[in-house]
């Protein structure tokens, strides 16, 4: 997996960090680590590891070489060491005396006359033979499963790793049961005319290769710096009070998660101080059972047979009850003790105004006056007691005038208003002749009458 910062080009070498394996991020090489003895001073420097680690196929596997050469290798150097019938290419993945350790971790002699030797510095020859070996991996791996499926043989196949120099090919499989696989071997020397080397993998194994993103939203840790697998079962779940769900304990390999194992020593630590014969209880109600334990707060839960509530006991009190009921005495009820459920809640601070300027009330206060400046004169407006100039028009009759109520007449038609009413009532059908009628126009206007007639009078 190529970090997001430097990417890869067409030819598969890292851009960002110039094919140097000097990538700050340690995503060209998966399995990258630090040399923290590097710069440590040495009185005698003849008696340094002359042994190098060497990672091939960006960190899914790494070995062991001896260096007789006058050289000296740095970290993320490509070198060219033995391989099987010809020569491999690889990556200096670690130098020095932290080699040293690693050999005694894993059991390696560092005088084995086993270990093959480092025989130069990859030239840009090996590198680009390696490349086009590298090329092959891919088509390989689809042809070799059509060929098993064809042969019908119970196996996976996982990945093909193929020499720099193109004369030896790894297949890693994945069986439940032993394979027989010497036909398959025939077939693949046969078709693909390189030596065929068969290695059997788990499932983690499996998922380190392919690698992905766990539940936690990180990279998986057996495709990043896990390269041991333990073993993990339902006990480890079980120490940490989480529930047996199969779908949640389980990785992207189907087995259960790896890291169920990293806490599980401190959990089997503070479990040493619960009393490990409290599983039942007996007071006067009935029996109390265990259901929980809680090492965080030292709190253990029980519940009793002719109830469902839950009663938290601390371990004083559990050990105090178990200690009576040796002795046949049976306590009237569980003393319980008080459980602080979430967070203390945080107080707020308040608002203080350090310009002195604005505040917030003034604004609402200014907000507020504005609504009901505006609210005000929409009432005004809509108010129907209130007094409106009124303009009124006859054609063609006469008018009369009071202040209490007007009664216009136009061609035998009769329009009453009070000084309350906002409508009209006619009376005697529509209006005829042409004749109009207009009141309550904020400007008194009178239109010249048709024919030359004056205006009417106004009766007072």
């Amino acid at each position: 997996m190529g970090c997001g910062s430097c990417g890869s080009n067409k030819d598969g070498t890292p851009s960002g960090c110039q094919s140097h394996g000097n990538c700050a991020s340690g995503g060209c090489n998966r399995m990258n680590v630090h040399d923290w003895l590097a710069n440590l001073p040495f009185s005698d420097p003849e008696s340094s590891c002359r042994i190098v680690e060497v990672s091939f196929n960006n960190g899914s596997r790494k070995e062991y070489f001896r260096n007789t050469t006058v050289h000296y290798f740095e970290k993320g150097q490509m070198v060219a060491v033995e391989g099987t019938g010809g020569f491999d290419v690889g990556m200096v993945n670690l130098t020095g005396e932290l080699v040293r350790l690693q050999l005694k971790k894993n059991n390696i002699d560092e005088k084995s006359p086993d270990l093959k030797k480092i025989l130069r510095k990859a030239t840009e020859q090996d590198i680009s033979k390696m490349m086009e070996s590298k090329s092959r991996e891919a088509q390989m791996l689809i042809r070799s499963r059509a060929i098993a499926r064809q042969l019908k043989l119970d196996l996976k196949m996982a990945e093909v790793e193929i020499q720099a120099d193109g004369r030896k090919a790894t297949y890693f499989y994945i069986a439940d049961d032993r394979v027989d696989f010497r036909e398959l071997i025939k077939l693949y020397a046969g078709e693909f005319k390189v030596k065929v080397e068969m290695r059997q993998i788990g499932a983690r194994q499996e998922a380190g290769k392919v690698g992905g993103i766990g539940s936690c939203g990180r990279e998986l840790c057996c495709s990043t710096w896990l390269t041991d697998f333990k073993s993990v079962n339902t006990n480890a779940a079980r120490y940490q009070n989480l529930s047996i769900n199969q779908t949640k304990l389980s990785g992207q390999c189907g087995r259960l998660k790896c890291c169920l194992n990293y806490e599980l020593d401190t959990y089997l630590d503070a479990l040493q101080f619960f009393p490990n014969d409290a599983d039942t209880l007996e007071v006067a109600r009935g029996k109390a059972y265990l259901i929980k334990k809680d090492i965080f707060k030292n709190i253990m839960w029980y519940i009793l047979s002719d109830s469902s509530k839950h009663y938290p006991l601390s371990i004083e009190t559990v050990k105090r009850i178990k200690s009576q009921n040796k002795q046949g005495i049976k306590p009237d009820e569980l003393e319980t003790v008080e459980v602080v459920t979430g967070k203390p809640k945080e107080v707020e601070p308040e608002y203080a105004d350090l310009v002195g300027q604005i505040s917030l009330k003034s604004l609402e206060k200014t907000t507020r006056k504005r609504k009901d400046r505006e609210r005000s004169q929409q009432n005004r407006q809509t108010s129907p007691g209130r007094a409106l100039p009124q303009e009124n028009k006859q054609s063609g009759g006469g008018q009369t005038h009071n202040p209490s109520s007007k009664n216009i007449s136009t061609g035998g038609n009769a329009v009453n208003r009070g000084p309350n009413q906002g409508q009209s009532n006619r009376g005697g059908g529509p209006h005829q002749g042409g004749n109009r009628n207009r009141s309550g126009h904020p400007r008194n206007q009178q239109r010249p009458q048709q024919g030359g007639a004056k205006p009417p009078a106004k009766n007072q």
